[in-house]
């Protein structure tokens, strides 16, 4: 009778069991198709600031319009998934670099890691603002980039910020997160003509000022 039992709890164990899920060949061609649709929209964005048409769109990535739709409901819907992209693409451009380094050496890394951040998705940045009241999803997604910033900021210079009362560490928070915003960038690089090189400089500048004195600097 106990082999018995055993048998069926075994049996009833295998039963509920999840088989793992496999993707068939047309399900990853798709999820390639998705791939390269987004890759094509930000493409686009980096090449005009104007807002690229779903035909536009599927000339570059080699589709029909039909194949857009058939994989993103609308343009809103393809702007999520590429803020989507962007957010994990961007976690993998910002590792942390020399956090426990000199007060020099973390502002050139804290600088460094965002000036490329901001040089390739600022266009996309812009289209997110501009449809930002069409989507929650959208909002919520901006919000958590707008996050990851500010944590960045208190995590790298945490040294100089925890010598400062509440209020007045989250004043300099706040003037380091506007600082350094994707717009700040766009206007040194196109309306004042600087280089990356001098940006880059220009924000090194900056923050060194806005910082209190490092502990044990002086």
């Amino acid at each position: 009778m106990q082999d018995s039992n055993e048998r069926s709890a075994q049996t009833l164990g295998a039963a509920k069991t999840p088989t793992p899920r496999r993707l068939d060949g047309r399900a990853l061609r798709s999820e390639r198709t998705k791939q390269l649709i987004i890759e094509a929209y930000l493409a686009l964005l980096r090449e005009s600031p104007e807002i690229p048409t779903a035909a536009q769109i599927a000339k570059r990535a080699g589709y029909s319009v039909r194949s857009v739709f058939e994989r993103f409901d609308d343009l809103l819907a393809l702007s999520l998934a590429t803020a989507d992209y962007a957010f994990a693409e961007g976690l993998n451009q910002a590792a942390i670099r020399d956090l426990d380094g000199t007060r020099e050496q973390r502002i050139r890394a804290q600088v460094e890691t965002r000036a490329g951040i901001c040089e390739r998705w600022l266009p996309l940045w812009r289209v997110l603002l501009h449809n930002q009241h069409e989507s929650e999803f959208l909002k919520v997604r901006i919000g958590r980039m707008r996050d990851a910033v500010w944590a960045r900021l208190a995590l790298m210079y945490r040294a100089e910020l925890g010598t400062l009362p509440d209020a007045d560490r989250k004043m300099v928070l706040i003037a380091l997160e506007q600082l350094t915003d994707f717009e700040s960038w766009g206007r040194m690089r196109s309306r004042h003509g600087l280089s990356i090189e001098e940006a880059t400089w220009t924000w090194i500048a900056a923050i060194d000022r806005l910082l209190p004195p490092t502990p044990g600097s002086g």
